[in-house]
């Protein structure tokens, strides 16, 4: 009902290619709200931004990115409006804008006391939102699997509000993906791995992690799929009809705490902190490429790494596809293990098989808890 209410709201009749004014308005009314959010991090950043990353921004650049944000936000507003009968993306994207600079715009002074703070994670937010659309947005618009998808589909405001749930609150969601793997590190670390790993080139130890992650998140994906409890929370990742960048975003919150912590934990156990971050922005990036609506391919270069329609395959509603392609970069792992399926063709049917949950995010987050679902 509300996506609907939304695409009522600022959708219309006309065309949406390029040059029509619609993405210029889509443009507008997103750096409106990425430079207004930024503005409002520079006037509360203790209760805002995250403290793991105040000590590290580069100011002027910040806030030279928040000013560039400001006038692409005005600039595409002016052409959507000049270009399309509806203004009210470009109207939203310039007051979003225009409120922005009212408030300050990137020359606001920051006067509070950095250190500690809630830091709910907004900056983190805005600019992983940020990153993420300047390079999965482009690929899928040019280069879709699906053309008539669309960036739009059905249910993108859920997928939007799952972003949203997990990067909004990065201090409560680290403590929980970090505790499983803090409490395993504690008891099982293994001085003499950790001195052998360090004396390997860092590359050969990244690789490393990643084969070691991978394997682990088989059999924990594995575990989601076969155990009915696991299953009900694992469900809502699979519940999506379409896939692309941000549909990767939808999981509960359980399944993202136990799979990333468990993942965590073996990295932590022998590999440093350096490899163990790099793999996390290695993830985050690769999880949400195998996701896309992206339909070139690359065969020689699938033979050994995920791409986007080995994994769609894990998606499928389709018999044949069910319970395979478990691992997450490694296809080789799914060939050792027996869950290896990968046809020249892309799936036809997303979704779950036989069965239905609810359709909104407040029911998608209870309902596993309860056993509650819905059937056809």
């Amino acid at each position: 009902m509300i996506e609907q209410k939304i695409n009522e709201f600022f959708g219309d009749a006309e065309s949406t290619g390029f040059g029509t004014g619609w993405w210029s308005g889509i443009l507008s009314a997103f750096f409106g709200f990425l430079s207004f959010g930024g503005v409002l991090c520079l006037h509360f950043p203790r209760l805002l931004s995250s403290p793991e990353l105040r000590p590290h921004y580069p100011m002027h650049t910040m806030r030279v990115l928040i000013q560039c944000l400001i006038v692409g936000a005005i600039l595409c507003g002016v052409i959507s409006s000049i270009l399309r009968k509806k203004k009210i993306l470009a109207l939203t994207g310039m007051l979003l804008a225009i409120a922005a600079t009212a408030l300050g715009g990137s020359s606001v002074r920051i006067n509070d006391n950095l250190q500690g703070g809630l830091g709910i994670g907004l900056d983190w937010f805005l600019l992983d939102m940020l990153l993420m659309a300047i390079i999965y947005v482009p690929l899928e618009r040019l280069w879709p699997q699906y053309p008539k998808q669309g960036t739009f589909r059905n249910e993108w405001t859920l997928d939007v509000v799952y972003f949203m749930s997990t990067h909004l609150p990065i201090q409560i969601l680290s403590f929980l993906v970090l505790l499983p793997s803090i409490q395993a590190t504690k008891y099982l670390g293994v001085p003499a791995l950790q001195g052998f790993i360090a004396r390997i080139p860092w590359l050969l130890q990244f690789f490393l992690a990643i084969v070691v992650a991978d394997v682990t998140e088989y059999f924990v994906h594995l575990a989601f799929h076969k155990v009915p409890f696991l299953w009900r929370f694992h469900a809502v990742h699979h519940s999506s009809k379409a896939l692309d960048w941000i549909a990767g975003s939808r999981s509960h919150f359980v399944d993202d705490t136990l799979v990333r912590g468990l993942v965590l934990a073996p990295l932590m156990l022998g590999f440093s902190q350096s490899v163990a971050l790099a793999y996390l922005i290695f993830v985050t990036l690769h999880a949400t490429w195998v996701h896309c609506n992206f339909g070139p391919n690359a065969k020689w270069l699938e033979r050994f790494l995920v791409m986007p329609r080995y994994h769609h395959w894990h998606h499928t509603s389709q018999k044949e596809g069910i319970d395979k392609n478990f691992a997450i970069h490694f296809p080789w792992i799914d060939k050792v293990f027996g869950t290896y399926h990968f046809p020249d063709t892309w799936p036809v049917h997303y979704g779950l098989d036989g069965e239905e949950i609810s359709p909104n995010f407040l029911g998608q987050t209870i309902d596993p808890f309860i056993g509650r679902k819905r059937t056809p």
